[in-house]
């Protein structure tokens, strides 16, 4: 397979995905790598003619007024990584860390950073060899740069912290080493290149984005299933009703449930049982579409960030100037992960709710009490639905925004901060919740059928039927169900499951 070839500018989250998780080689662009060895030679005249530039003649932070020499520049880049790489916690999962490489690596290729193009060919190296970085999750305040996190990376290029290789946790210099690869000698300037930046928290948000989308589209298929089992009424997302709320997100999602539901004799009519549903059904255009306009939103910072020059100072060839700015504050992911945090635990509230239609014989339409083959003598699925509540729970907890809190630092002259890496972090948890609570409703939903009579199933749902009964089998007598949940909302993850569904129901938006 070809590298993906980095500009700076045409990267995308499903590109990065290839790297991160399917390991995909990555090459640095002709043209971008002259514009690094030409931001390079600037670098080097500025220092060569005694210029104040901060970061590269100056300390950092508060020290920003304290002049450096000129034989002490390289000096100053191996103290900042030293220092700075001090983030504690768990180590990042793998295609995290992959990712972040990735994002720095594409954010130096823009050449505004004035890195060497050695060190940024180490950096590439490093993805290409698959020598990763052991980079504690915690200690970003996401502005500045995530920069504790990232001093670990630029750690490891020095050949010092620690680095995975081929399964092992070792030395950096020795991981370095096994793969055929040589550390480098930071100079001026190349220190502050690698950590003053949003990698942290946007490859985090990357990821945890294309995860939720993948939810967001299959949670229409489970709720399809579930509306099924419920003899529910899908005229509720006839194409008329939502052209006349025009939400293109609410649009799609009734498409989408039209599209699923082809061809169920499970469904019924207006009048026919019941003249309307509850909201968990009526509504999953309005709610999913609420959610899918979330991720609209961060889809399209995420696009922008992952393809910015995040650090400072910026040099711009063009024009000779050396700017300091602020590109490195994390506020624009800081929101979009809040913001995604929030439609992904609303995502996961309906989803209990309608765990609890399908379990709660008062609700159910006749099924049994909580799907239960011998009800009194065996619980059923009465506990998953309590699950369910804990984790939709935690998730209002973790939805709470990060970004409304600000600790200033560095003696003040860092006085505003993002908090965007504490988002991100909390934004994995509630995806990986609702990926549980989503696993949940449809082993229920997959129970409930069998009750109702599975023959009746539309064939795209039939399909996500197939799906889970081939990795869960029915709950025809009480047995723990914990593995159960873990493996159905692993594969929901996935999006095998996705895939599998689609190609009988078309693309779904």
């Amino acid at each position: 397979m070809t590298p993906i070839i980095l500009d700076g500018q045409s990267l995308t989250p499903e590109r990065v995905m290839e790297v991160a998780v399917a390991h995909r080689k990555v090459a640095l662009c002709g043209e971008a790598g002259e514009r690094v060895r030409r931001c390079r030679e600037m670098v080097e005249g500025l220092v060569a003619d005694g210029k104040v530039v901060y970061g590269v003649s100056t300390g950092f932070g508060k020290f920003s007024d304290v002049h450096i020499s000129p034989q002490d520049t390289a000096k100053l880049q191996i103290n900042l990584i030293r220092s700075h790489a001090c983030a504690v916690g768990n180590a990042l999962p793998e295609p995290t860390v992959r990712a972040l490489m990735l994002l720095r690596a594409n954010a130096l290729a823009k050449g505004y950073s004035g890195i060497r193009p050695v060190t940024l060919q180490l950096l590439i190296d490093c993805i290409n060899h698959e020598v990763h970085p052991v980079v504690p999750e915690q200690g970003s305040l996401g502005a500045s740069g995530d920069l504790a996190p990232l001093s670990h990376l630029a750690l490891v290029l020095m050949g010092e912290g620690e680095a995975f290789y081929q399964g092992e946790r070792l030395p950096g210099a020795e991981a370095l080493a096994r793969a055929g690869l040589e550390p480098i000698a930071l100079q001026a300037k190349e220190g502050l290149a690698l950590i003053n930046g949003t990698q942290i928290m946007t490859s985090i948000g990357t990821l945890t984005y294309v995860k939720a989308l993948r939810l967001a589209k299959i949670a229409d298929a489970i709720a399809s299933l579930t509306l099924e089992s419920l003899r529910g009424i899908p005229e509720a997302f006839a194409e008329e009703v939502h052209l006349a709320r025009p939400y293109p997100e609410q649009i799609g999602v009734a498409k989408n449930l039209r599209a699923l539901l082809r061809g169920s004799r499970l469904t019924t009519r207006q009048g026919e049982i019941r003249v309307q549903d509850a909201y968990s059904l009526r509504c999953l255009p309005q709610v999913h579409g609420a959610t899918r306009q979330v991720l609209a939103y961060a889809q399209d910072k995420l696009a922008i960030e992952i393809n910015s020059a995040t650090d400072n100072p910026l040099l711009f060839l063009e024009d000779g100037q050396v700017i300091s700015g602020g590109n490195f504050h994390g506020q624009p992911i800081a929101f979009a992960m809040d913001f995604l945090k929030i439609g992904m635990s609303e995502l996961a509230n309906i989803a209990e709710r309608r765990t609890e239609r399908l379990v709660n014989p008062a609700l159910s339409g006749g099924l049994p009490s909580f799907l239960s083959h011998d009800p009194g003598l065996a619980s059923g699925l009465m506990i998953t639905q309590y699950v369910s509540a804990s984790l939709v729970s935690e998730n209002k907890v973790l939805a709470h925004p990060a970004s409304v809190d600000s600790i200033p630092s560095s003696a003040n002259q860092e006085d505003h901060v993002s908090m965007g890496t504490t988002a991100a972090r909390h934004a994995v948890q509630v995806v990986d919740n609702a990926a549980k609570v989503l696993a949940i409703e449809l082993i229920c939903a997959a129970e409930a059928a069998e009750f109702v009579g599975i023959d009746g199933l539309a064939p795209a749902t039939r399909v996500l039927y197939a799906k889970l009964r081939a990795l869960v089998p029915p709950v025809t007598e009480d047995r723990s169900t914990s593995g159960d949940i873990e493996k159905t909302a692993a594969a929901l993850l996935s999006g095998e499951w996705l895939e599998a569904v689609e190609a009988v129901a078309g693309p779904l938006f």
